[in-house]
């Protein structure tokens, strides 16, 4: 499994046409091939940040979606609302630690 995140800053004005943007691809990102999960995320700190949190089959998977019409459309729609360059990055999952109830 491939977690990829991708923290975007935005020229605050633009956080509404990116919501839009990303309320129009999130169930197309969901349904791509190898995706299993799509999450979106605010920086408690700073209200201009988003993340994007998702996980992949594999890194295949992610290229595969990243060479879609999909993926370029929506990532030429969404830099342009950019006030900082994006910081994308992907890992592997080693171990997941959930919380258990111990009563």
């Amino acid at each position: 499994m491939l977690v990829r995140i991708v923290r975007m800053t935005f020229q605050e004005d633009k956080l509404a046409d990116f919501h839009a943007i990303f309320d129009n691809s999130k169930y197309l990102i969901r349904a791509f091939p190898g995706n299993r999960h799509l999450q979106l995320l605010s920086d408690p700190d700073r209200p201009d940040v988003r993340m994007t949190y998702s996980l992949w089959d594999s890194a295949d998977a992610l290229d595969d979606y990243r060479q879609s019409e999909l993926f370029r459309s929506t990532w030429a729609a969404t830099k342009v609302l950019f006030a900082e360059r994006a910081i994308a990055f992907s890992g592997e999952n080693l171990e997941t630690v959930t919380q258990i109830d111990m009563a």
